[in-house]
């Protein structure tokens, strides 16, 4: 299958940064992209945003946090298309400081964290599965992030072993792990799963001190939601570089 093979592809928490930035550079490939967020209103000023630069982007209102916006949202994406070719799985909190203490963290801020960056993923992938399913070559992209890595995080020669937020790199090691179940379970279907680390990027989130740019955080993102029939699955990585689990 070509990457330019033309693909409906969700990307939820997509009305801002990354999100947003994937969505433009899916759309200018010439793929039907939709964008997820919450509030109705800013879900309509990113497509009209998008429609500025000449992509045809579409909406879905979804909470990930909410079970019954998921449903309304699955319900809504089979009634347009029937299928679903890519989800990727962009929405993500964090409610610590970097280099917070984790014997400080506090456990609301443990299950807001997991709430929406591990409950509400698993939530959104499972109820549409059974679209991408119907996708001849479905692909799902988990946003995650370096700090989720094991390897790194305990290795004092790695350049983010003093980037500590327990709570917040807790939740995407445990998007990692579920990327390699679900990736097992699937493996013999043409649904390839993958983690993706965007980078440290300048977004309300990585704040302004971050190196990179938003454009270039989108990238690992667009590869991985339009990979070839022989690509990767099962893998953590970032603009194609594999990364320690």
């Amino acid at each position: 299958m070509s990457n330019q093979s033309k693909r409906v592809i969700l990307i939820t928490g997509a009305n801002k940064g990354i999100g947003l930035e994937t969505a433009r550079q899916l759309g200018k490939e010439g793929h039907t992209v939709v964008v997820g967020a919450r509030d109705e209103q800013k879900a309509a000023a990113a497509v009209a945003d998008l429609a500025k630069e000449g992509v045809a982007a579409q909406s879905v209102i979804l909470d990930v946090n909410s079970s019954q916006s998921i449903a309304q949202a699955a319900t809504q994406l089979e009634a347009r298309f029937g299928k679903l070719d890519t989800l990727i799985n962009n929405a993500g909190v964090v409610f610590e400081g970097w280099g917070s203490k984790a014997s400080e963290t506090t456990l609301d801020a443990w299950r807001k964290t997991f709430e929406t960056n591990v409950f509400a993923l698993v939530a959104v992938t499972q109820a549409l599965l059974p679209l991408l399913r119907k996708s001849d070559a479905g692909r799902i992209v988990n946003l995650s992030s370096i700090l989720g890595s094991l390897t790194l995080q305990a290795d004092p020669n790695s350049p983010i072993y003093n980037f500590k937020a327990a709570a917040y790199d807790s939740s995407k090691a445990a998007v990692n792990q579920y990327s390699i179940h679900l990736a097992h379970e699937l493996k013999d279907t043409p649904i390839k799963v993958n983690s993706a680390h965007p980078g440290w990027v300048k977004t309300d989130m990585g704040g302004q001190d971050a190196p990179m740019n938003v454009v270039d955080g989108a990238k690992t993102s667009v590869w991985l939601a339009t990979l070839p029939a022989d690509g990767p699955t099962g893998g953590f990585f970032h603009m194609q570089a594999a990364l320690p689990w």
